[in-house]
Formats: C-alpha cells, sequence, structure tokens
C-alpha cells in the first residue's frame, strides 16, 4: 500500500493503518528506535508509542512524507525514553557516543535557551547539513539523526571505519565553526 493509501486510512480511523504502517515501516522504525535506546524491548516500547502518536495526530495533519514523519515521532520517543533510562547515571551504548561527540558543537548549558533563539540554532544546523556534499551528508545524518554506528555506516556506505570516523569528526569541526561563525556560543 502506497503512504498516501496509509495515511487515507487514519484519517478515516480504520484499524488497519495499524498494519499497514507496520508491515511498511515497522523495520524502519524499529531500527531508529534501537539505536538509540539499545534495547529491544524500549524499541519495540516506542515503536507501538509511534504508531499510538500517529493516529492521535494523523486526523489534523496530513504529512508529506509519512517516512519522516514516523521517523521523528520515533526518533523523539527514544530520546524521551533514553533520557528517562539514563537521568541518574551515564550509559553506554552508541547514543551516549554519539551525544559526546556532538558536544563540542552545541552546548548542553541550561544558558544556552536563555541565551540563543532555539529556532534559529535549529535552522542554521539545518542549513550546514543541506550544504554538505550529499556523502557527508548521509553520513552525517545516518550518525546523528539515526543514530547509526560507524561500523554500521562503514559496511553500508562501502568506507572503513577509520575514513568514516575521520569524516565525522571533520564535519563536526566545519559545524563547530559555521556555528561560531554565526553567534552561536559553542
Amino acid at each position: 500500500m502506497d503512504d498516501n493509501g496509509i495515511i487515507r486510512l487514519y484519517w478515516d480511523r480504520n484499524d488497519q493503518a495499524i498494519r499497514a504502517t507496520t508491515e511498511k515501516y515497522g523495520h524502519y522504525c524499529k531500527a531508529i528506535a534501537k539505536n538509540i535506546l539499545n534495547s529491544e524491548e524500549d524499541a519495540e516500547e516506542c515503536v507501538n508509542d509511534t504508531y499510538l502518536n500517529a493516529w492521535n495526530s494523523m486526523p489534523t495533519h496530513w504529512p508529506e512524507q509519512l517516512a519522516a514523519f514516523l521517523g521523528k515521532i520515533t526518533r523523539n520517543l527514544s530520546f524521551n525514553k533514553y533520557r528517562h533510562n539514563h537521568a541518574e547515571k551515564r550509559g553506554g551504548g552508541e547514543m551516549a557516543l554519539v551525544l559526546e561527540e556532538l558536544a563540542d558543537c552545541v552546548s548542553d548549558v541550561d544558558d544556552v535557551e536563555k541565551t540563543i533563539d532555539r529556532q534559529e540554532l535549529i535552522k542554521a544546523i539545518d542549513r550546514f547539513v543541506r550544504n554538505l556534499p550529499i556523502e557527508k551528508r548521509n553520513l552525517f545524518v545516518r550518525r546523528y539523526w539515526y543514530a547509526d554506528s560507524v561500523s554500521d555506516i562503514a559496511s553500508g556506505s562501502g568506507m572503513k571505519q577509520g575514513t568514516v570516523s575521520k569524516t565525522l569528526e571533520r564535519t563536526r569541526k566545519q559545524l563547530k565553526r559555521y556555528l561560531a561563525e554565526r553567534g552561536f556560543e559553542i
């Protein structure tokens, strides 16, 4: 079934919407959640919550890209679950590495929201990523949006792990300079 058909099922409040979504996007959503949470059970819970959120938000919103819509919901739910699971401890896994790698680019101090307009920061990062060459953009998005491991990115792109790591490091440095040049506190 195509995306418009699935969305139509949601709009019609047809229970088949969940089944169709699961068949087409279940593995995609679960991969996002599992990369962030590193837990089969937590990932499954987030995917189920994704379907519920899609069910509740679809009647007021017709998404342009269903995959991106579902991926964003899954990612946000997974980050919330990750923060909840690691509220008092620093956990291991891929997500801790991803957040640590980006820590030098964007400050995590509470004062950031007081001193920087968050929406402008998001727009600046979006412009930066959109202007990257396609190969670098794909590496960056796979690592920092989908939280794919460096080894998975390397095997999927036909590159060596060291090359992927070095490219990501250079891209983070570019991002840091880009944001600094635009007046964002680093």
